[in-house]
C-alpha cells in the first residue's frame, strides 16, 4: 500500500469543522453511533453520527445499496443506538436545507479516507450552492490533471452525501454520470438549487 492509498482522518477547513475520533481508521469496537433519520422531499434520509455529533454517514434510504445503514456501521465496528441529542444539529441541518433555509452545512464530520478522497472532499465543501463543476475541473484544482476517473470513484466513496456535496460534479458533456443514491436524486437536488421547486421523487 502506497502513501496516496493510506488511510487518513478527514480534515475540513475553515467553514467545516471536523473532529476524527478514530485516527487510525481501524478500531471502532464499543463506539455508539447514533441513527437518526429526516423525511426529505427526495424520500427518507438516514444519517449517523457519533456521541459528540460528528456526523459519520449519510444515507439516502433509496439509494443503492447492498446492506442497511446500521449493518454497516455495525461492520465498522459500532455500537447502534437512538438518541435525538447527538443527531439534533445534523437533523436540524439537513431539515434547513430541504426547507431553503441553509445553503452549507456547519457541522463536525468525522470520515477517513485515502490521501486523494481526502482532497476531493474537501474541494468538494468549496463548490457553491447551485453551482457544478465537472470531474475534469476537480482533478485539475487538486492537482491530478488527467485523473478524472479517480476523482469519480473518491465521490462514490464519498460517505456524506450531500453535506459533502458530490452532486454538485458532472461529466464534461453536462450529464450526470453517477451517484451514490439514484442519479434521479442527483437531478433533483441539482434542480432544487438551481431554485426549482422539489416534485415527488
Amino acid at each position: 500500500m502506497g502513501p496516496e492509498d493510506s488511510v487518513q482522518p478527514f480534515v475540513l477547513e475553515p467553514c467545516l469543522v471536523s473532529w476524527n475520533p478514530n485516527p487510525s481508521g481501524r478500531n471502532t469496537s464499543n463506539m455508539n453511533a447514533y441513527i437518526d433519520e429526516i423525511n426529505s422531499p427526495v424520500g427518507a434520509i438516514e444519517f449517523a453520527t457519533i456521541e459528540a455529533g460528528a456526523l459519520v454517514e449519510v444515507w439516502f434510504r433509496e439509494g443503492r445499496h447492498s446492506s442497511t445503514l446500521e449493518q454497516k456501521l455495525n461492520r465498522q465496528g459500532y455500537d447502534i443506538s437512538r438518541d435525538d441529542l447527538p443527531t439534533a444539529a445534523a437533523r436540524q441541518q439537513l431539515t434547513g436545507y430541504f426547507a431553503g433555509e441553509r445553503q452549507e452545512f456547519d457541522l463536525l464530520l468525522a470520515a477517513n479516507g485515502s490521501n486523494i478522497q481526502q482532497a476531493v472532499w474537501k474541494e468538494l465543501t468549496h463548490i457553491p450552492f447551485g453551482e457544478t463543476v465537472t470531474y475534469g475541473q476537480l482533478a485539475d484544482t487538486i492537482g491530478m490533471p488527467g485523473q478524472a476517473q479517480e476523482v469519480g470513484a473518491a465521490c462514490a466513496a464519498n460517505p456524506l452525501p450531500l453535506v459533502v456535496p458530490c452532486h454538485r460534479v458532472v461529466a464534461s458533456d453536462g450529464s450526470l454520470r453517477g451517484y451514490s443514491a439514484e442519479l434521479h436524486i442527483k437531478e433533483l437536488l441539482l434542480a432544487f438549487e438551481k431554485g426549482q421547486r422539489f416534485l415527488a421523487a
